[in-house]
């Protein structure tokens, strides 16, 4: 209920009236006055109610008379009656209606009732009654009232001194309270109060309103009080003490800040009365004096009193805290001060009520930051932050130095005997000490070095400076400090301060960050930079107090043995460390990195990163020390560790401390066992929980603060890796890291307590690098950088070793690279080149690792979904495939095979995507080398297959030629022939994709020229690409080409073989798709090219037999050396080069060369053919006759599709309804001839119309002739060399020559208009040869005929077929080309002398074909020789000279050049030999042609016979009839009967044709001839035999008939009727006279021999047989006489008589005698024989009429 409601107004009166009733009571007796004033009072308040209103104002206006009675009330001494005043007073004062005045009069009253002592208690009541109400106490009144209380508080009762002490605090808060609220009224008035002057006296207060003015007197009063003046204003003061005096100042201080902070001359009053004072009551414990505390008393005391030390201290923070910036100069003094407070010289209470003070300090962040505005970082000045961390730490340092007894401050200084010794000693002995048991083993958290054990207690909650001893205000004595109550206050400000900086700093950056990013979104363009002014502070302030930080934390790191302490010191470091980064303070950010990282190694580690860094950041810190100049003093040292010493040290302010051994080991739990990572085994290593502990705040550090790590990431990395190397960390798939066992040496040893530890410490390895996604650019570069210095130094370390190696850096690039994918562009050079380097380490694991983690990040990067996609990204595309490629320099094959590996899975998972990454994909496919092995190979090669059967139509065009070049590798190298083989095959697969989609591959590649063309002009150079200008489809058909012409060089022949076949079928199915100037390079710079080549290889290859293909393969005899492995490759090249020149005869004829590249054709068609080898030189003449049977196409679309087939036109354009398939559509045209000629342009041209292509084609011809002659010479001409054994170098084979030869005929009807007698010539020479050549003994059985049968060899057949073909020509031939005749003839004569006289082939010794050995042909010795059985071939040719001259003997030619003498003169041969020819048949044939040369030739030359041309023929003639029917050669022995018959008519022939085509025709015939046939005719008619009787000659058979018929011709020819010449009359009677007298002659021998053999006696068995022999042909001889003579009978009878001279008819008569002495014989046969010559004798009994009338006449 409010004061002022009517209600609570009406119960004032009530009470009022109710108290003045009792005031009556009381008084009526023995105060009357006062009785009646409280009458009179009762009755003013009735009449104030009745009268007004507003009741409380006028009880105010009145209050002086309505308070009376109760003032006389208490001055009646009587402690009822006044207690009853006091409460009305009160009460009045309650609903404020007091007035100034009665609030004076009150006053005045209540000091009257303080003097006498009495309700003391009541009285303070009243007065903070009535100032607390009301505010109409001012001044004097105000002052007197104060004055009271304080009197109060110096009474002998305590209670009361409490109580006054109490509403002294209140009434000094309610005055300044009335002040801020005078202040609130009055803001809105601009008031502005004259500066106060330096020198301003207590006076000059006139500006000040009235509480202001109460205010400032109180409190420069209280100032007075304190610094033992005589007070202003506070009259009537008896006594004060300080230290109450100085609790009064820090509370105003504290809770009216604003106070003295908005009025300046309240800022007069603390800049020169409080400051000055506190500084002088300092002086005691500056100077530190020794001696005991006396009673309480105002005088100033000199020695550190604890009372008065405490509170100043108070009031120095509350100065600090809200004065700083009026006070700065004061305050640097203060904080000196307080610095110098933590002196070790200092009492330990001083010590410890200092530390509380800085504390409270350390948590005002913002304070700190002013510290460093205001000194740090002003010139000359002290750095007063610097120090008071510095002090902070060093104060932790002194308390674990165990103090020497020699050290004077080891003096107790403290009357309570327990210093920081004592202390100690206390708990050492399990004393008093900070609680808990002594004893080096605790499980309370405390920390210890080097023996020095110091507890740690719960001094305060984090961020709150919660002070035990400053807060001891009742304590006189100084208190007794627990042990570690100094080390719990100080850890807990240096958390705080760290905290606090911290905070505030993160804070205002995360705040400027904001800003930044809002200014960013309004203005966007504009490059927002943010002022440098706050963050030179915060980097003053970081730099300022980090050395004192890092020394005091490194050693409390070290000496804690709890674990929530560890973490809280872990996590300052970290805090600071983040800071420092965030900062950008290098040196500082990695001090504290490193003290986290050697706090998380085993001690004295040896780990050299951590090392130099230390000895950088101690440089420095020197080096930031000489700008200092306080430096010596405070710059401070890291803790340093140093491979060589056992212990560590630290130096904090100037004291350098040296740490024997880290004594924490003692006391932590070894929870790991494990190598160091090094080069040299140095045993084992410990790790305890701490390091864990320590490790995994490394780990947190990285993980949230990895943006600002920098350059430490190389500290921390290096750390972790050396840690996890120590617990057995291996990697596994993707570079997480999992526990695994030790590879060398003893496994590590791990407790389960770490055990559990490890999956999570790996896991948050893992989520540390998978962080590095949220890391900005640059710092992901300096982990890359980090990961990569780490990995080179494990890839030194692994150099010359083969221990496993640490892999944690590799590992981690391949996490950080996987998890960065969206970015990967700015790390990937960096990475990947370092991983590069990793690959060609020699060490297998680390290059495994290494190619893991390269082709992992490749194929992670390609299948990452970029944005944008890789399919618009070329570049990025090339970047992430470029280390793929650079793999290919790796030598190591285990790197290799993953390249490929990863190559094929790349192609099956984003083969399709790949496009301009497919050449660097297809240059990896393709750089393998012969020294990879097979595994490798086969591996590319997969990768090969799978581009060229699924990913060809997917890749731009331009990588064609590189799958080309590729494939072509493949067939190149020589690891695996299969595969060799295999690629030629792709090559084939691949020219088929050339021709399905030439038409698009073509638009393609024209696309990108014409681009490339454009380029090449700007930068103004020439297009460079292989085959310019071809166009570009036809390039790629070029490549295809040129690739496969290498792979026909192999030095394997199996893949030559194959790469032939593909070449050239691929050139026939697909060479159509060429434009015609393209044709020119394939024929010049793959084709003749590819044939120079492989004939140099033939021609120098090896001629050593190879023994095996390898394995168990055997060879063929025929391929066992590699000349005869390059010769099948020389037969292959030249037949597919041939069959081009053949099917695209056309097209080539268009390129302006054409003959060039013929006579280069020729040129090699000579030289194979002329090879030593057989196989290659038959096949240059199959080539040869391929190029000459060249088919003139028809001209219309008669033409037949094997014709167009040949021609090489593809299937598809043949047959008009067949699908065009996949390639270019084909509209269907009427005319092949259209079709064919718009054929991708007009490639396979239209034969030219009309002999306009004669004359080039006379060309061609007559080259081939040339080679053709060429070759022929070179391969008959006999050798040269010696006779004998000696093997020739060379003789051609008879399949060769036989298809040498039957070349001629199709080269000659294109030759024939311009062959001459020369040129016949030469061929005679080159046929002669040929039929000349032997054949080798093993080989004849092959060849030959057996000898036995009379057939011809195709050599033979061909030399007749070639002659043949000439004949006819020239037959049809005109005029001129007769002449010709003869020189055929004469060819043809030379063969027919091969029956009798077979050719010799230079001087080399041949054998008869029968006697060769054929059945035993040894392998070591040289085969013999065998010469041909000619007689078949001469046989043949004498009757193609019979048939030809049948043809020809009326020519001119023919005549003149003696053909038919020529013919003569070589029957001769055969006729004289007759049985002595090689064959039987040799010399019937002779004379069968003989007969039928001269049946056709005799009336040739009678009729020449004028012209006298055959007058050399008759004797030749006249010879051979001679030679022939009186041969010298004897029958064999074997001759049946009849065969002699059958030889004997053969004679009567000859006989016969002398008597029908000779002799009637005398008159014709040279008179010589004539005698020379009738001598012949003579000597044949007579039939006789030799007398000498020899067994061999028994068997000699007469030859009747022929005699018959000769001596028939010489009759008929003798006694024809024709009128002869004398001389022929002549030949005949003396032919007629010799046949007589031979006839005489064997009629006697018969005779006498009948005569002997009839007297003889009977002879022996032997004889008789003999005899009958004999006796046989006597008998025979007589029957063909007897024959003769009748026969001689007929014709004497017919002739006319004056035909017969007398001397024959003598001998005639002559006979008779004889004749009749043989009737006595006794064989029948002549007897019948003797009675038909008798007979005709009886005609001639008497001499005819007419010769006597002759002899008359």
């Amino acid at each position: 209920m409010s004061t002022s409601s009517p209600e609570a107004v009406k119960k004032l009166l009530e009470n009022m009236q109710t108290d003045l009733r009792s005031l009556s009571m009381e008084c009526k007796k023995k105060f009357p006055p006062v009785k009646e004033a409280a009458e009179s009072g009762i009755v003013k308040i009735k009449t104030i109610a009745a009268r007004n209103s507003d009741i409380l104002a006028t009880l105010k206006e009145n209050s002086s008379e309505v308070v009376q009675p109760f003032l006389m009330g208490c001055g009646t001494k009587e402690p009822k009656i006044t207690q009853l005043c006091l409460a009305a007073i009160q009460r009045l004062m309650s609903h404020e209606v007091v007035s100034e005045a009665a609030a004076g009069n009150i006053i005045n009253m209540l000091w009257q009732l303080m003097e006498n002592g009495q309700e003391e208690l009541k009285l303070l009541q009243t007065v903070l009654v009535l100032l607390t109400t009301n505010t109409v106490v001012h001044d004097q009144v105000l002052s007197k009232a104060i004055v009271l209380c304080f009197r109060l508080h110096f009474t002998k009762d305590n209670i009361t001194n409490n109580t006054a002490a109490a509403t002294v605090r209140q009434v000094v808060t309610v005055v300044f309270e009335r002040m801020v609220a005078e202040d609130e009224r009055f803001k809105d008035i601009v008031d502005q109060p004259p500066p106060v002057q330096g020198n301003t006296n207590r006076r000059s207060v006139s500006t000040l309103r009235p509480s202001a003015k109460d205010a400032y007197m109180l409190f420069q009063d209280l100032c007075q009080l304190v610094n033992a003046d005589a007070p202003y204003w506070l009259v009537g003061m008896t006594e004060m003490t300080r230290t109450f005096g100085l609790e009064l100042l820090e509370s105003v201080l504290n809770d009216f800040p604003r106070v003295f902070l908005q009025h300046q001359e309240f800022s007069f009053l603390l800049k020169e009365r409080v400051c000055p004072l506190v500084i002088k009551l300092f002086s005691p414990n500056i100077k530190f004096r020794q001696g005991n505390s006396s009673a309480a008393s105002p005088a100033p005391v000199e020695k550190p009193y604890f009372p008065i030390c405490m509170r100043l201290l108070r009031v120095v923070s509350v100065l600090i805290k809200h004065f700083y910036s009026l006070l700065v100069t004061e305050c640097e003094i203060f904080l000196s001060l307080l610095v110098k407070f933590l002196d070790g010289e200092k009492p330990q209470w001083l010590r410890a009520v200092a530390v509380e003070s800085v504390h409270r300090l350390c948590v005002q962040p913002h304070l700190l930051r002013s510290f460093c505005l205001s000194y740090d970082m002003k010139q000359h000045s002290t750095k007063v932050f610097r120090d008071i961390v510095n002090a902070l730490g060093s104060f932790i340092q002194s308390l674990f130095i165990v103090l020497n007894t020699g050290n004077p401050a080891a003096t107790n200084t403290s009357t309570g005997g327990s210093g920081a010794q004592g202390a100690a000693q206390g708990a050492a002995q399990g004393g008093p000490g900070a609680g808990g048991q002594g004893g080096s083993l605790t499980t309370q958290a405390a920390f210890e070095y080097r023996g020095t054990w110091i507890p740690l207690m719960t001094v305060s909650v984090q961020g709150s400076a919660k002070a035990t001893y400053l807060e001891m205000l009742d304590k006189v004595e100084p208190p007794s400090i627990p042990e570690g109550y100094a080390m719990s206050v100080a850890f807990s400000a240096l958390l705080d301060l760290v905290r606090g900086i911290t905070s505030m700093i993160e804070r205002a950056l995360a705040k400027e960050e904001e800003e930044a990013a809002v200014r960013r979104e309004a203005n966007p363009d504009q490059n927002t930079q943010l002022e440098p002014g706050a963050h030179l502070v915060w980097e003053e302030m970081v730099s300022a107090c980090w050395c004192g930080l890092l020394a005091a934390l490194s050693l409390l790191l070290d000496a804690s043995t709890d674990e929530t302490a560890t973490e809280s010191i872990l996590k300052a470091e970290l805090t600071v460390a983040a800071l420092c980064g965030r900062l950008g303070l290098v040196t500082p950010r990695d001090a504290f990195i490193t003290a986290i990282c050697k706090a998380s190694l085993p001690p004295h580690y040896a780990l050299t990163v951590l090392s130099s860094n230390t000895a950088n950041i101690n440089k420095a810190k020197k080096t930031a020390s000489k700008t200092a100049p306080l430096a010596k003093a405070t710059t401070t040292h890291p803790p340093k560790m140093s491979r060589g010493n056992t212990g560590a040290s630290y130096s904090i302010q100037g004291q350098s401390v040296q740490i024997i051994s880290s004594s924490s080991e003692s006391h932590q739990q070894v929870v790991a066992v494990g190598q160091p990572l090094s080069v040299q085994p140095q045993g084992t290593v410990v790790l305890t929980a701490k390091n864990i502990q320590c490790m995994r705040t490394l780990l947190n550090l990285a993980h949230c603060h990895g943006v600002v790590l920098g350059t430490s990431w190389q500290l921390v990395l290096a750390t972790l890796q050396h840690l996890v190397w120590i617990l057995g960390l291996k990697p596994g798939v993707g570079g997480a890291l999992k526990p695994g066992r030790a590879v060398e040496g003893p496994s590590t040893v791990l407790t389960t307590a770490v055990m559990t530890d490890l999956p999570v410490i790996s896991n948050i390895l893992s989520r540390l690098f998978e962080s590095s996604q949220y890391l900005d650019d640059v710092s992901l570069h300096h982990l890359i950088h980090a990961l990569c210095s780490l990995s080179l130094e494990a890839v030194e370390m692994a150099y010359g070793t083969n221990k496993e190696p640490s892999l944690f850096a590799v590992a981690k690039l391949l996490e950080t690279g996987l998890v960065n994918m969206d970015r990967i562009e700015i790390l990937w050079r960096p990475l990947t080149g370092h991983l590069l380097e990793v690959c060609q380490h020699p060490n297998a694991r680390m290059r495994e690792w290494g190619a893991e983690a390269v082709t992992s990040l490749i194929k992670a990067g390609l299948a990452y979904k970029h944005n944008p996609p890789l399919a618009q990204n070329q570049r990025l595309q090339l970047l992430l495939l470029n280390p793929l490629k650079e793999l290919s320099n790796v030598l190591h094959a285990d790197i290799r095979q993953k390249q490929l590996e990863s190559v094929l899975q790349i192609l099956q998972s984003q083969g399709d995507s790949l496009g301009p990454g497919w050449p660097l994909v297809l240059g990896v496919i393709g750089a393998i080398r012969n020294d990879q092995g097979e595994s490798l190979i086969r591996t590319a090669f997969q990768c090969l297959q799978l581009v060229v059967t699924d990913f060809l139509p997917t890749m731009p065009c331009a990588c064609l030629q590189i799958v080309v070049d590729v494939a072509g590798s493949f067939g190149l190298q020589n690891q695996e022939l299969n595969i060799s083989l295999t690629s030629i095959g792709l090559l084939w697969n691949i020219s088929d994709y050339f021709f399905q989609r030439g038409e698009a591959i073509t638009q393609e590649l024209e696309r990108e020229e014409a681009a490339l063309q454009k380029q090449a002009q700007e930068k103004g150079e020439p297009l460079n690409r292989p085959f310019h200008p071809a166009p570009p489809f036809d390039c790629l058909w070029l490549c295809l080409y040129a690739k496969l012409g290498q792979l026909c060089v192999d030095p394997r022949p199996a893949v030559r073989k194959s790469a032939g076949q593909t070449m050239f079928s691929t050139i026939a199915a697909h060479g159509t798709l060429l434009q015609q100037p393209t044709w020119h390079i394939v024929v010049w710079k793959v084709l003749f090219h590819l044939l120079d080549c492989v004939r140099k290889s033939s021609t120098t290859a090896d001629r050593e037999k190879i023994e095996s293909g390898g394995g168990n393969i055997l060879i063929h005899h025929s391929r066992d050396t590699a000349e005869k492995q390059w010769a099948e490759t020389w037969v292959l090249t030249l037949a597919g080069v041939a069959r081009i020149f053949n099917t695209r005869r056309y097209l080539l004829q268009q390129l302006g060369d054409y003959f060039k590249a013929w006579e280069v054709l020729l040129d090699h068609i000579q030289s194979a053919a002329l090879s030593k080898n057989s196989e290659v030189s038959l096949a240059a003449l199959k080539s040869f006759q391929e190029i000459l049977q060249i088919a003139t196409p028809v001209k219309d679309s008669t033409m037949s599709t094997d014709a167009l087939a040949a021609m090489g036109v593809p299937p598809v354009l043949i047959d008009p309804l067949s699908a065009p398939g996949p390639g270019r559509p084909l509209l269907r045209s009427d005319s092949m001839l259209e079709r064919l000629t718009s054929y991708n342009g007009a490639e396979l041209q239209a034969p030219p119309p009309g002999e306009e292509s004669t004359l080039e084609d006379a060309a061609l011809w007559w080259s081939a002739w040339n080679t053709w002659y060429r070759t022929g010479t070179d391969s008959t001409r006999p050798p040269s060399g010696g006779t004998g054994t000696d093997r020739p170098s060379f003789v051609p084979s008879q399949p060769f020559l036989t298809a040498l030869v039957q070349i001629f005929p199709a080269l000659y009807q294109h030759i024939k208009t311009g062959f001459s007698m020369e040129d016949l010539r030469k061929l005679g020479v080159i046929l002669h040869g040929a039929v000349s050549i032997p054949i080798s003994s093993d080989a004849s059985p092959f060849i030959l005929p057996s000898y036995t049968e009379a057939v011809l060899t195709s050599l033979q057949e061909a030399v007749l077929t070639a002659l043949d073909v000439l004949q006819k020509a020239i037959c049809v031939g005109p005029e001129n080309l007769q002449v010709m005749y003869p020189a055929i003839f004469e060819q043809l004569l030379l063969f027919v002398e091969f029956s009798c006289k077979p050719p010799q082939y230079g001087k080399m010794e041949t054998k008869h074909v029968a006697n060769a050995k054929y059945n035993q042909i040894q392998l070591f010795t040289p085969a013999e020789w065998v010469a041909l059985n000619y007689v078949p071939f001469a046989e043949r040719s004498l009757e193609v000279v019979v048939d030809l001259y049948h043809k020809t003997a009326c020519h001119k030619a023919v005549i003149n050049e003696k053909v038919l003498q020529n013919i003569i003169k070589t029957l001769r041969m055969p006729l004289g030999l007759k049985y002595g020819c090689p064959s039987e048949s040799t010399w019937k044939l002779a004379v069968s042609s003989l007969l039928k040369v001269l049946s056709t030739g005799l009336p040739v030359a009678r009729q020449h016979a004028s012209s006298r041309k055959f007058d050399t023929m008759w004797p030749e003639l006249a010879n051979a009839f001679k030679d022939f029917l009186f041969t010298k050669s004897t029958p064999p022995d074997n001759v049946s009967i009849q065969e002699f018959q059958k030889n004997e008519a053969i004679d009567v022939e000859v006989v016969q044709l002398i008597s029908t085509e000779i002799l009637p025709f005398a008159i014709f015939i040279p008179k010589d001839f004539v005698g020379q046939i009738m001598a012949m005719l003579n000597k044949g008619s007579i039939h006789s035999q030799s007398s000498s009787f020899t067994e061999a000659e028994v068997d000699v058979r007469m030859r009747e008939e022929f005699s018959k018929v000769c001596f028939e011709t010489l009759l008929q020819f003798s006694f024809s009727n024709k009128v002869s010449t004398p001389q022929e009359g002549y030949i005949s009677r003396m032919a007629l006279s010799v046949l007589l007298k031979r006839s005489q002659d064997v009629l006697r021998r018969y005779v006498d021999d009948e005569r002997l053999s009839g007297r003889c006696p009977l002879p022996s068995g032997q004889r008789m047989k003999l005899d009958c022999q004999l006796l046989r042909q006597q008998v025979t001889e007589i029957i063909f006489v007897l024959k003769a003579i009748s026969t001689l009978m007929d014709s004497l009878k017919k002739t006319q008589p004056e035909n017969v001279d007398g001397t024959t008819w003598a001998q005639v008569i002559a006979l008779y005698p004889t004749l009749v002495e043989c009737i006595t014989c006794s064989s029948s046969e002549v007897s019948s024989a003797l009675k038909e010559a008798m007979g005709p004798f009886k005609d001639f009994m008497q001499p005819p009429v007419s010769r006597v009338q002759n002899g008359e006449s």
